[in-house]
């Protein structure tokens, strides 16, 4: 796979192939397993902007000799989102009572594996995001988007944002499927989600006490990426100031919030 798919979007699905060649004689040998030992190889993708993960092939081994094993995975657009991870495991497939004493003994033992990561979201101009229908979750039904926040300041941001887009809101759906090549229409959506997102994110950073100035939070960590946006939008000022600012004027504070993403200049 390349590193990444920059022009990825929810609705393109991934069609994923992958030949392994397995010594299965060499591989109970080095084990320590008998040579009768039946195997597994299996296959399992995590996607970090959905938080979804699944199993995506397996194929039983048995017998003896050199195998050649052609993996054909397809992946829905839909569940995928951030950074999708591929693991390839040759796996012990059944439970051993034999065997040398240090060899692995319990199903599902993992004797070798391989990671595979393709970028899909996260870069600077994406947001990792995911499309559903509100009706079967628990958001408002009639709402267009949930910027979902979890994690504490030195959490992964890959795995502490998710942006869920309402697919039952045709207006907002289009645009995120357009974004590639948006119509004057869906840059002003596309505006009024970035506008509000940014602010959410931080509103969120000054509710916790341990967003300060100068703080030093790990590289691609939650509190990187807020201390960067809040940057980005409050030049020249400081986090204590901005966080008095909402305390005492919350509605001045959201005018100035508004200001400084620029909303609805579809320019931009």
């Amino acid at each position: 796979m390349p590193e990444a798919l920059p022009d990825w979007d929810y609705q393109m699905d991934l069609h994923l192939r992958r030949t392994v060649r397995i010594d299965l004689d060499r591989a109970r040998s080095q084990a320590g397993l008998p040579p009768e030992a039946v195997l597994m190889l299996a296959a399992v993708w995590t996607a970090t902007g959905s938080n979804l993960s699944g199993p995506a092939q397996h194929v039983r081994l048995s017998g003896s000799g050199s195998a050649t094993i052609s993996l054909d995975i397809r992946l829905r657009g839909s569940d995928l989102g951030g950074l999708l991870l591929l693991d390839t495991a040759l796996l012990l497939a059944e439970g051993q009572s034999n065997g040398r004493p240090s060899a692995p003994r319990r199903a599902g033992s993992v004797l070798w594996s391989h990671r595979a990561p393709l970028r899909l979201q996260g870069d600077a101009p994406q947001f990792p995001m995911a499309v559903i229908d509100f009706g079967r979750t628990s958001f408002p039904d009639g709402a267009a988007w949930h910027l979902q926040i979890s994690g504490n300041l030195e959490s992964a941001t890959m795995g502490s944002l998710l942006l869920l887009v309402n697919e039952r809101n045709t207006a907002v759906a289009t645009a995120f499927e357009n974004a590639g090549k948006p119509r004057d229409i869906d840059r002003i959506v596309l505006s009024a989600v970035y506008a509000d997102t940014a602010r959410t994110m931080i509103e969120h950073a000054l509710s916790l006490d341990e967003f300060v100035d100068g703080a030093d939070f790990p590289a691609e960590s939650l509190g990187v990426t807020l201390t960067v946006l809040f940057d980005q939008l409050f030049p020249g000022r400081s986090i204590s100031d901005m966080r008095l600012r909402r305390q005492q004027s919350p509605s001045l504070f959201a005018s100035e919030v508004q200001e400084a993403v620029k909303i609805f200049e579809v320019s931009r």
